[in-house]
């Protein structure tokens, strides 16, 4: 057993985390549904979902499978949803006692009235009250239950619980008692500085997260998912500061995420120092609990301003340097996504995060056996080990996506695959050039011409050619591969466009309508890797840069601004001096400059 627990920290990064889930619920139904097609089946065998789920039991005697997940949030984020889940018994874990033993008056209870469920949570509770009784007449009002429900799911979406199709245990959903969803700001650090510490917040957390660990036979790493924004990025901070206490022989995979809200134009020249100090900071503090960090999350998913290829230059407003992204890009035109919504935006990111995580729990292959499902499995410490344990160290990663992934046979496949790969990380250099970089990729459910499924050997033979004719080759390359593509459950919201087939085939005639959902493309061909590549200076000397000028420089304009979030100018040398070293770890011209002194 090798066991992976996730941690999710924050509004977007839970949007994430209940697509990613949805996805593996989706699996596990598919693999156990005699009608559906047998590679989910076929693909469940080489697949080991204990890497993600727990096994457990209600008082009742009802058996669970729960995700092995401690999700925080901000109190009210979970909507109509408990945040003791629907499995197990409330009442064990709730009627706290309305008297107080120290006052002698009169008690007055204000409850609020519950918030209604929407269509798709109704249909969860009707499904379930049906116990599984299928018949003719139900699948014709399913079918049209279903299109209010995708219809429904477009139009209401406010909490990441709204669309979320899975059953939580009662330990893993927190919600921060007293920090409010409408009171979070974005730029402000210090909001969160002291959250982890207040009352038993931090003692309470961390218990919830040995709940999980302790029940582990072979713990293989953590991978945590936090958003970068807003109070979260401060609390995650100092809860992975704990985690790398108790549990520093365990390594840590950290998602930083954004939605496309965090990235508006600042409207003043204050706003716009306050973001810039927020991000060094919260890069800075993230990184230095983990093995490997991965910021993605881009200014726009969308077409008319697509970020997939990036032109990097310099604004200058009130003195201030900014980085702009524009272009086009070729992912631009087989999605349809709303930018203002993270309800879509988030279901790229764990589409991708998906696919980067089929390596951890893919099953050993059998001696002599030909490797037909999987290949090319590896735990967390063995992606931190190609990524970050090379001769550069370099632990900062770039997550890139194709979704879905292009046709891999034929004459056009030799220099296409590696082209449809587009970042998800923010300011990279798209013509960098670096022949130390290293990747690890993961291709699964690839089709060839004519949507016929293509096996696992073709696919490494392909990816090889790619890479045999790329202009410059990294140094290292790690491939997964899966049989199984991505399933695409009911409410996965309506991103793609008219020219991805029922299977994720790219059409050559787009089909009538500006976009499809989870009732017109059932699954996706998927590639997805993490690079470690000089490409990603930018976005390191961008936080490095801002740092030194808006609050270590002499008369820098930050100084009282990082005074009132708690830190001195120790701690904010040692924040330069951490990301200084990753600047020149990548930077081949302070490496030349180093050898020449």
């Amino acid at each position: 057993m090798r066991e992976l627990v996730t941690v999710q920290v924050g509004g977007f990064a839970n949007f994430i985390g209940s697509h990613f889930w949805n996805f593996q619920d989706e699996l596990l139904g598919l693999a156990a549904d005699p009608e559906s097609d047998p590679v989910y089946k076929n693909q469940m065998q080489h697949l080991n979902m204990d890497t993600l789920y727990r096994s457990g039991e209600t008082e009742q005697g009802v058996l669970t499978y729960t995700p092995r997940l401690l999700s925080i949030d901000s109190q009210g984020s979970l909507g109509c949803v408990s945040s003791r889940g629907g499995l197990y018994n409330s009442e064990a874990y709730s009627s706290a006692s309305t008297s107080v033993a120290t006052w002698k008056g009169s008690v007055s209870t204000h409850i609020s009235e519950p918030r209604k469920k929407n269509v798709f949570l109704q249909s969860l509770y009707e499904e379930e009250q049906s116990n599984g009784i299928d018949n003719a007449q139900n699948d014709n009002q399913r079918k049209f239950r279903d299109q209010d429900i995708v219809e429904s799911l477009e139009r209401d979406v406010e909490h990441w619980t709204d669309f979320s199709k899975v059953h939580y245990h009662p330990q893993s959903l927190y919600e921060l008692s007293g920090l409010w969803v409408d009171t979070q700001q974005t730029n402000n650090y210090g909001i969160g500085k002291e959250i982890f510490c207040e009352g038993l917040r931090g003692e309470e957390i961390s218990e919830r997260l040995r709940f999980f660990v302790e029940e582990c036979d072979h713990i293989q790493g953590f991978q945590f998912v936090v958003d970068d924004s807003g109070c979260f990025s401060a609390l995650a901070a100092d809860f992975l500061e704990v985690v790398a206490d108790e549990y520093s022989n365990t390594p840590v995979l950290l998602y930083t995420v954004r939605g496309s809200g965090s990235h508006t134009t600042s409207i003043s020249r204050q706003q716009t120092i306050s973001r810039s100090i927020y991000d060094a900071v919260s890069f800075s503090r993230l990184s230095s609990f983990c093995k490997v960090i991965v910021p993605i999350g881009l200014p726009s998913l969308s077409k008319r301003a697509s970020p997939f290829k990036f032109l990097v230059f310099i604004v200058t407003f009130y003195n201030v340097s900014l980085l702009s992204i524009v272009g086009e890009g070729q992912a631009s035109s087989f999605l349809c996504i709303k930018d203002e919504k993270p309800y879509h935006s988030s279901s790229i990111y764990a589409a991708a995060l998906h696919s980067m995580s089929l390596p951890f729990r893919m099953e050993p292959p059998e001696p002599a056996v030909d490797l037909f499902h999987v290949s090319g499995g590896l735990d967390v410490n063995g992606i931190v080990q190609i990524l970050a344990g090379q001769a550069r160290q370099n632990m900062v990663a770039i997550l890139d996506v194709a979704m879905p992934a292009p046709p891999i046979d034929g004459e056009m496949v030799e220099q296409s695959l590696l082209e449809h790969l587009q970042p998800l990380t923010p300011e990279v250099s798209s013509d960098a050039e670096d022949p130390q970089a290293v990747e690890s990729m993961t291709v699964h459910g690839a089709l060839g011409s004519g949507g016929r499924q293509v096996s696992v050997s073709e696919v490494t033979k392909s990816v090889n050619a790619n890479y045999e004719h790329a202009p410059i080759r990294p140094k290292f390359c790690h491939l997964s591969v899966a049989f199984c593509p991505l399933p695409i459950p009911l409410p996965f919201p309506k991103i793609f466009g008219n020219h991805v087939g029922q299977h994720g085939e790219i059409l050559s005639r787009p089909i009538a309508g500006s976009s499809r959902g989870s009732l017109d493309v059932h699954s996706i061909p998927m590639a997805a890797r993490l690079r470690s590549s000089n490409a990603v200076l930018p976005f390191l000397e961008n936080r490095l840069g801002n740092l030194r000028r808006f609050a270590l420089r002499q008369g820098a304009p930050g100084t009282e601004l990082v005074r009132s979030w708690g830190f001195g100018k120790d701690e904010l040398e040692d924040m330069e001096e951490t990301l200084s070293k990753m600047v020149s770890t990548l930077d081949d011209r302070a490496q030349i400059s180093s050898d020449s002194d």
